[in-house]
């Protein structure tokens, strides 16, 4: 389904392309329906006319111009941004992929008649692939609520949460793509250890990790029990788990995702 509601980004960094990218690939909304803004303006123009959107050197005549206003931006520069376009946001729709920025904070400075959708996307979304977690306003409109969702169907899936395990969303989908990479690389690196080509080994392990993760979500089944299909009696895969398990990899992940979420409960 195609929308012609104009969408308005700002902030233009690799979160806010990821979403461009998927929803114009999906043709739920046109390019010409997109306006984006950016502080780096140089950098802006090259990606205005590679995509088709429009790049907008204002922030307040992008928010005026355009019927939702996505805040992309880093966390650092929200307050001053949201002071900026106050005036013209006042009754609008905005949708915030801000980490650490609540809904009340935001109304704080636009206002009670704003409407405020809280979001925590992940950069497969650039693929089609992202896992999105929306929460809303009490003020969202049933119409907003479907445009929003749909924007982020269009690049992946959709799961509407209650804001209060929003910091918590951020360690488990919006930042865990960077401990996926981490673990690819790591895998490469002793597959290249072996004498594998560096770029083969990317490909298989990421395939693998592909495939694994599709069955978790086709067989419903709980992952120590996929995990236990593969470790053979005395096999090759139970070594591995058990250097893993000696080396704290499980408490390593869990604390990982404790750091990250008590960041953004700071911010």
């Amino acid at each position: 389904m195609k929308t012609d509601k104009k969408i308005g980004f700002i902030g233009a960094g690799n979160m806010a392309r990821a979403i461009i990218g998927g929803v114009i690939k999906s043709g739920y909304v046109c390019p010409s329906c997109i306006k984006a803004s950016d502080i780096n303006a140089e950098e802006l123009k090259k990606y205005a006319e590679k995509t088709g959107i429009t790049a907008v050197y204002d922030n307040v005549a992008l928010t005026r111009e355009c019927d939702i206003i996505v805040l992309s931006v880093k966390p650092n520069v929200l307050l001053g941004v949201l002071e900026e376009i106050k005036e013209e946001a006042a009754e609008k729709t905005v949708i915030s992929i801000v980490a650490g920025a609540s809904i009340d904070k935001i109304k704080k400075i636009l206002g009670s008649r704003c409407k405020i959708i809280r979001t925590m996307p992940n950069t497969p979304a650039m693929v089609s692939e992202g896992m999105t977690v929306l929460c809303y306003s009490e003020n969202i409109e049933t119409e907003d609520k479907e445009f929003a969702e749909g924007i982020f169907k269009s690049v992946g899936k959709v799961q509407v949460m209650e804001e209060k395990y929003l910091n918590s969303v951020i360690a488990l989908t919006s930042s865990s793509p960077a401990y996926f990479f981490v673990m690819l690389e790591a895998m490469a690196d002793g597959a290249v250890r072996s004498g594998i080509p560096r770029n083969i080994a990317y490909e298989m392990a990421a395939q693998a990790m592909l495939g694994s993760a599709k069955m978790l979500l086709d067989t419903k089944k709980h992952p120590g029990e996929l995990k236990d299909m593969v470790c053979s009696p005395a096999g090759t895969t139970i070594e591995a788990v058990a250097e893993l398990e000696k080396s704290g990899f499980r408490n390593a992940v869990i604390e990982a995702m404790k750091a990250c979420t008590q960041k953004a409960d700071n911010m």
